[in-house]
């Protein structure tokens, strides 16, 4: 027996690419966790391990450079098989299926998480994230938050990050819900 369909579709305009972005050297330091480089060649790596790559024109690919998101013109991140993975714009960022930041870039590089509840969360400091590589850091953000999320352990009935944390449903794979 032959199954066809079982490796995930690019996602949309992966041949032309997104939104340009500048590449520039850049660290996010995390207060609890390891730090976070971009490197002049898109290379994002954490704690000296690749983690994903960047290109000039929104396109991300994982660790093995498979096709993972492109950040369209719009803002909008948009993995394999359509699957949306919010909106980043050049300060702040949105989980899929919101229209409220969870996320904020400060002019000093400082990072932001918001609950729902409205209490802020430092999340560490950006150094390099000036002028036109700003969205990139912002964006670089956006994927560590989304993947972490997705494998949060969850605590009451929201989770450590309010009611952003994961949910698990019946099928294949494992699912977060916002």
């Amino acid at each position: 027996m032959f199954l066809a369909g079982c490796a995930p579709h690019a996602p949309p305009r992966w041949a032309e690419g997104g939104v340009p972005l500048l590449l520039a050297p850049a660290r996010w330091q995390r207060d609890d966790a390891e730090t976070v480089e971009i490197q002049a060649d898109g290379r994002v790596l954490e704690g000296g391990t690749l983690r994903f790559v960047i290109d000039r024109v929104g396109r991300v690919t994982n660790d093995d450079y498979e096709a993972y998101a492109v950040l369209l013109p719009n803002g909008q991140l948009v993995g394999t098989d359509d699957l949306a993975l919010g909106y980043v714009g050049v300060n702040n960022a949105t989980p899929p299926g919101s229209g409220q930041a969870w996320l904020s870039l400060l002019p000093d590089g400082q990072v932001l998480f918001f609950q729902a509840s409205g209490d802020r969360i430092p999340l560490g400091q950006w150094t390099g994230c000036n002028g036109p590589s700003r969205r990139t850091c912002t964006l670089v953000t956006q994927i560590f938050t989304e993947r972490n999320l997705r494998v949060a352990p969850s605590y009451g009935p929201y989770g450590p990050y309010g009611p952003y944390g994961p949910r698990f449903g019946v099928g294949v794979g494992v699912g977060i819900g916002y």
